[in-house]
């Protein structure tokens, strides 16, 4: 009986770690990064040590603290990015060119934004990143003026009337227009029709640098489709961005992001930020109240206008109660794009 040889399998990979390290400060969602590769925009990030690092999770502590000297806290495991040729630094981390990287993405909560010594570290609003994910003030006007626009014209461009179709729809429901909702666990989607439609610079560098098409490695509406990051992490953030987003509405994170005593309107900001649009608020203190989420502290805060507030805390045993079970997002009534 004749048996097939198994095939060759190419021993020049690395696993690498990266960190989504997100917090609120006043009232905007940031997250901790680093300086790469000529001074990009990077996740903090480094190769697995498998001498050295008992698990992925030992490792990511490591690197984050190696890089902005900042220790994690909640850390939960993101996803495993690994398709072909998506990491920049591949020659540094898997020993030499046309290496292949796979990365395990971390993400890690904090209830503020630690001090950080490391010179190369900084804490970055991640609406400076997605500028077109921020609706708490209406409807971004990137979106509409330039986003939306660059998208129809990318699918004009088909080279079929059911491509064209197919582009209109992933459009239409990726960014809420056309009768459809804006859904803000879509990050990630958006982000990659972006990507595809070559809207974000990171697709036209990555074009440039693969020598792959023959179209002008220029887009206008690039340049307000905010701040780069080198290889795919901003694609990492967003996947990260989109899995808090929808994670709020079923498991009572956010009290990972929330100090020890709060009111009941800092604890609505505080979620508005990572979801990106605004309240209704008795709404919400109403579902606040009922979740058994929290509980009051019998003390007042009067910096909210000079009125005293309600200071409230976590009720630990209501949250073991109940692990299960997200906040009410009671947003306003507010047409898409």
């Amino acid at each position: 009986m004749n048996i097939t040889p198994a095939p060759t399998i190419a021993t020049n990979v690395a696993v690498a770690l990266n960190a989504v390290i997100a917090v609120v400060d006043e009232e905007q969602p940031k997250v901790l990064t680093v300086r790469g590769a000529n001074r990009s925009l990077a996740l903090p990030y480094g190769p697995f040590d498998p001498e050295r690092h008992r698990t992925f999770e030992i490792g990511v502590r490591e690197w984050v603290e190696r890089q902005t000297h900042v220790s994690l806290g909640y850390v939960e495991q993101l996803y495993t990015f690994g398709d072909k040729g998506r990491e920049a630094p591949a020659a540094a981390l898997a020993g030499g060119a046309g290496g292949r990287v796979v990365s395990v993405g971390y993400l890690a909560l904090a209830p503020e934004a630690a001090d950080i010594l490391g010179e190369n570290a900084s804490w970055n609003d991640w609406y400076a990143l997605f500028p077109w994910e921020d609706w708490r003030h209406g409807e971004p006007a990137v979106l509409r003026e330039q986003i939306i626009p660059a998208l129809y014209d990318w699918s004009a461009k088909g080279r079929t009337a059911d491509v064209k179709r197919a582009r209109m729809a992933r459009i239409n429901i990726a960014f809420g227009v056309d009768g459809f909702q804006w859904e803000e666990e879509r990050t990630l989607d958006r982000y990659e029709l972006m990507y595809e439609a070559e809207i974000v610079p990171e697709a036209l560098r990555d074009r440039k640098e693969t020598g792959a098409g023959s179209a002008p490695l220029t887009n206008p509406a690039s340049a307000t489709a905010g701040v780069a990051m080198i290889s795919d992490h901003r694609r990492i953030l967003a996947t990260a961005i989109g899995r808090l987003r929808g994670k709020l509405k079923y498991r009572p994170i956010i009290f990972e992001m929330i100090g020890p005593s709060f009111t009941l309107l800092q604890l609505q900001r505080t979620v508005e930020a990572i979801v990106g649009f605004n309240f209704h608020k008795q709404n919400f203190r109403r579902s606040v109240e009922k979740s058994g989420f929290v509980e009051s502290t019998g003390e007042a805060t009067g910096d909210s206008g000079g009125r005293p507030a309600a200071l409230f805390r976590v009720d630990r045993k209501g949250l073991k109660d109940r692990a299960a079970t997200g906040l009410a997002i009671p947003r306003l009534r507010r047409s898409g794009a």
